[in-house]
């Protein structure tokens, strides 16, 4: 059974550095800089055995938006419905429930997402992003 966790206290933050510096979105990214995004965001931590096995974080006014990002379950854990579980407790955080607008960016699991009301934009035109690389 997991426990999944927003106590910040339990994040096993190399295993989150480790995990996100090999990831597509997040190639390169410091632990330092991990820990100040960790810092500043509502965190869940998925647990099995106390090991950290999964993770997401919330960027969030906690009344209006929320915006999910570097969610993960380590590939060795997958398939197991854990990431399943990652978003409904997301979605029923009573801490971020007010929000009304949710977004988050993939290339790849769409599928997931979908299952849980997320779609694409309604109004693209409406939605701008500023890039700095």
């Amino acid at each position: 059974m997991i426990e999944i966790s927003t106590d910040k206290s339990k994040l096993q933050v190399e295993v989150i550095h480790q995990f996100l510096t090999e990831t597509y979105w997040a190639k390169g990214r410091t632990l330092e800089e991990v820990k100040i995004s960790i810092e500043h965001c509502f965190c869940f931590g998925v647990f099995l055995d106390k090991k950290q096995i999964g993770f997401a974080r919330i960027v969030s006014d906690y009344v209006v938006f929320a915006y999910i990002m570097d969610v993960f379950i380590l590939p060795e854990y997958r398939g197991k419905g854990y990431s399943k579980q990652l978003m409904k407790a997301i979605n029923e955080a009573p801490q971020i429930q007010s929000c009304k607008i949710w977004m988050l960016k993939t290339a790849d699991a769409h599928n997931l997402y979908k299952q849980f009301g997320y779609t694409e934009l309604k109004h693209p035109e409406k939605v701008m992003e500023r890039l700095l690389e």
